[in-house]
C-alpha cells in the first residue's frame, strides 16, 4: 500500500509586466488618459507656440525670456504626440511629468495663483507613466539593478 501526499505549491509573481490593472481595462483607461492629456498639451502649447498673450505674459513674468515659452510649447506638443504613440507613449508622459513639475514649481514661486492646472496634468500624465512603465524597456533600471 502506497501513500502519496499532494503538495500545495503557491507561486507569486513580482514580475514588473503583472499590474493589478490589466487587459482590455487598462488599455481603455490608458487610451482615454492619454487622449485627454494629449488634447490638454497640445491646447498649452499651441497657445505657447502662437504666441497667445496670456502666454507671452506669463512667461515675461517668469523672466527667463521668450524663447523658454517656445522651447516649453515645443516639449508640450511633441509630448501631447507622442503619448498618443504606445512606444512612446511612457517617455512622453515621463517628459510631460518634468514640464509640469516645473509648471508647478513656477506657480509657487514666481507667477502665484493657483497650480491647480499643472499639478492635475502632472498627476495625469504621472498616473500614463506608472500604466505604461513595462513598455520602457528596462531603461529606468541600469546594470546594476537588483530586483529585490
Amino acid at each position: 500500500m502506497s501513500i502519496y501526499y499532494k503538495k500545495e505549491v503557491t507561486v507569486v509573481s513580482t514580475s514588473p509586466n503583472d499590474s493589478p490593472v490589466s487587459g482590455r481595462g487598462r488599455i481603455i483607461t490608458l487610451w482615454i488618459l492619454s487622449g485627454l492629456a494629449a488634447v490638454a498639451f497640445v491646447a498649452a502649447g499651441g497657445a505657447k507656440l502662437a504666441g497667445a498673450p496670456a502666454m507671452i505674459a506669463v512667461f515675461e513674468k517668469v523672466g527667463v525670456g521668450q524663447w523658454f515659452r517656445y522651447v516649453t510649447g515645443l516639449l508640450e506638443v511633441a509630448g501631447a504626440i507622442g503619448l498618443l504613440i504606445p512606444r512612446y507613449a511612457f517617455y512622453a508622459a515621463l517628459l510631460l511629468a518634468m514640464v509640469m513639475t516645473g509648471a508647478v514649481i513656477a506657480h509657487l514661486t514666481v507667477l502665484g495663483g493657483s497650480p491647480a492646472a499643472p499639478v492635475i496634468l502632472l498627476i495625469l500624465t504621472g498616473t500614463v507613466a506608472w500604466l505604461r512603465r513595462q513598455q520602457s524597456n528596462g531603461a529606468l533600471t541600469g546594470p546594476g539593478y537588483r530586483r529585490r
